[in-house]
């Protein structure tokens, strides 16, 4: 499991909720967690449905997103084939000193939350938006006439 995975939850107050894994420690070894582990950020609320009706205040109210980062064992983890770039830069967000002290977290937190909604807000275009006009032409069957020419 590397840094990017996305991952499922499968035990916790986190059950069956998505994360993304920030950092791996495969030896278990520090702060009296003696089992592999990881530290993972995920979407503990996640945004409501919207519709083309809604106004833009109740767009914004319904678009929020609660963020969690805690450590997991490797056995409450269910890996997806979906892996994240660099388009989330959660490792610089993430420390050890920050996970200790309940300010710094909250900091951290506030930030992750920033982040994922400004994802979720303006996505990235999909590699089919992406396709270039030469790309995207579509070939029409042609039809040939039944009749021959004289």
């Amino acid at each position: 499991l590397k840094p990017g995975r996305v991952v499922v939850l499968l035990a916790g107050r986190h059950a069956g909720k998505k994360a993304v894994i920030v950092k791996q420690s495969d030896e278990g070894v520090k702060k009296g967690r003696r089992f592999p582990h990881c530290v993972v950020a995920g979407i503990a609320r996640y945004p409501r449905k919207v519709t083309k009706r809604m106004g833009k205040k109740k767009l914004a109210k319904r678009s929020k997103i609660k963020p969690f980062v805690k450590h997991v064992n490797y056995s409450h983890l269910m890996p997806t084939r979906y892996v994240l770039g660099q388009e989330l830069d959660l490792k610089g967000l993430v420390t050890e000193e920050a996970m200790g002290k309940p300010e710094d977290r909250k900091n951290m937190n506030k930030k992750i939350k920033e982040l994922f909604e400004s994802k979720y807000t303006a996505p990235e275009p999909t590699r089919d938006e992406k396709a270039t006009s030469a790309e995207s032409v579509s070939y029409t069957h042609l039809t040939l006439p039944t009749t021959p020419y004289v």
